[in-house]
């Protein structure tokens, strides 16, 4: 499962914000379940700005953000990101010159449900 969360960050305070957002990633990359994250600023306007985190099920995530740790470092800085749905299931994927892979939904039985 894949979470992104965005942000929109002024110039002036993106050193700060980069600080927190490296603490909260050290945070998260600690729980278990979690697979992999990235800091990504936008190209055409650097003021938008991605912290993506994929876990390895809903249930890893959800418990990662009862960690005392994650708490401290990384819920703050989650909570102000842009206010919209963050969490994705993967339900298809491709390696390079791969395949397309379908995988069910959780949400319901049957692909893209």
């Amino acid at each position: 499962m894949l979470v992104t969360n965005r942000f929109v960050v002024d110039a002036e305070v993106a050193p700060d914000f980069t600080e927190r957002a490296h603490a909260a990633l050290t945070a998260l990359a600690t729980r278990p379940g979690y697979l992999r994250g990235e800091l990504l600023r936008a190209l055409d306007d650097p003021t938008h700005w991605c912290l993506l985190t994929e876990w390895e099920s809903v249930g890893a995530y959800r418990r990662a953000l009862g960690g005392f740790d994650v708490k401290i470092a990384a819920v703050p800085l989650l909570a102000e990101s842009i206010d919209e749905p963050s969490a994705y299931e993967t339900l298809a994927s491709a390696a390079p010159d791969g395949e397309i892979v379908v995988v069910a939904s959780d949400r319901a039985a049957g692909p893209y449900r």
